[in-house]
């Protein structure tokens, strides 16, 4: 169980059918979602990092939003080229313009007051679901209003696939398709949720660690090892003290382990049946946080989806996405988001 609770919380390019052409230049493009002071009635918006990535030249009206899982950023994920070439690259030589939003507290995007301190205080966790979605409804707009589309696909990872399921469930007019990636679902495994404080320390050791764990023993590991210095090199810097700690590691709310503790206490924190956009789900063979059980589940509780697709990577972890395997996953998310 410790094993599974860890792992689950810590361009134009490619022809998929014929093999991966080199990556074409692409720009990457920030845009500051504007913060806001508490009223009366709507809590204080933080200021939040999205980020567009598009083949040079190309249209934007086909636009596809990542959202993060608990402990790394965007620019970490989507965006960063394993092996020289990203998922980001390979959805751009299909035609989509990929745009990836940082949490706040996560990446290019603002900390919480409470993340100022030396040492984790006392307090409620950070960036809970509920928080998340309103993030990605800010970010759904943004997009809306420079692509000029009426709704956008969303690809949204492990514990984003929480935050990503309450905004599509709330919000289901504003998405076109939605592709669940290593989701986690509703079990009965602990016992609650105990009190956690409102952010952790996550060392470069431990994100290592996640890369290996799910891994069984004899198999090859799926790690791409030449790419990860880099790799961890980009985590850091996410924190402005994150490599002169020792050991090096990044600040990181615990929200979202609140909300896995929850799904896994018995309480999902939101409702699959008010999903209506068509769902694939996608996760690997060894994937510690997502098993057949869970997809079990899920795939039923999605009563509302026209569509529901499961892929079940082989030889892939909760983190293919950055593994050896994440070509099958590339193109997985491409024929669905086509609607192939």
């Amino acid at each position: 169980m410790l094993k599974s609770i860890s792992t689950a919380l810590f361009s134009a390019i490619t022809v998929f059918w014929g093999g991966a052409a080199p990556v074409a230049e692409t720009t990457l493009q920030s845009f500051n979602l504007p913060g806001a002071p508490a009223t009366e009635h709507s809590p204080r918006q933080p200021t939040l990092a999205l980020m567009m990535q598009r083949a040079r030249g190309a249209e934007r009206n086909t636009p596809v939003l990542y959202i993060h899982g608990a402990t790394f950023p965007a620019e970490n994920s989507i965006f960063f080229r394993f092996g020289g070439r990203s998922w980001a690259d390979a959805l751009n030589a299909a035609g989509f313009s990929v745009w990836g939003l940082d949490f706040a507290g996560y990446g290019r995007s603002e900390r919480y007051a409470e993340m100022a301190s030396d040492i984790p205080p006392e307090g409620a966790p950070l960036g809970r679901a509920t928080e998340a979605a309103r993030q990605i409804e800010r970010a759904v707009h943004t997009i809306m209003t420079e692509t000029g589309v009426p709704k956008v696909s969303i690809i949204a990872h492990s514990w984003g696939t929480i935050a990503a399921g309450k905004f599509a469930g709330d919000h289901p007019e504003l998405v076109d398709r939605l592709v669940l990636f290593g989701p986690i679902a509703r079990r009965e495994t602990l016992p609650g949720v105990p009190p956690l404080g409102p952010w952790r320390f996550i060392t470069a050791e431990e994100q290592k660690k996640r890369f290996l764990e799910d891994v069984p023993e004899g198999e090859l590991q799926v790690l791409i090892e030449k790419d990860f210095p880099a790799w961890m090199d980009l985590y850091l810097k996410a924190d402005k003290t994150g490599a002169s700690r020792t050991p090096a590691s990044v600040k990181t709310p615990n929200g979202p382990v609140a909300d896995l503790m929850s799904a896994w206490s018995g309480t999902l924190p939101f409702d699959p049946a008010r999903i209506t956009a068509p769902t694939l789900i996608v996760r690997g063979e060894w994937d510690s946080a997502s098993n057949d059980n869970d997809v079990a589940w899920l795939k039923n509780a999605l009563k509302s989806a026209p569509e529901v697709r499961d892929v079940k990577i082989p030889k892939a972890t909760h983190l293919m996405h950055l593994e050896r395997g994440r070509e099958a996953l590339y193109a997985a998310s491409i024929r669905f988001l086509l609607g192939k």
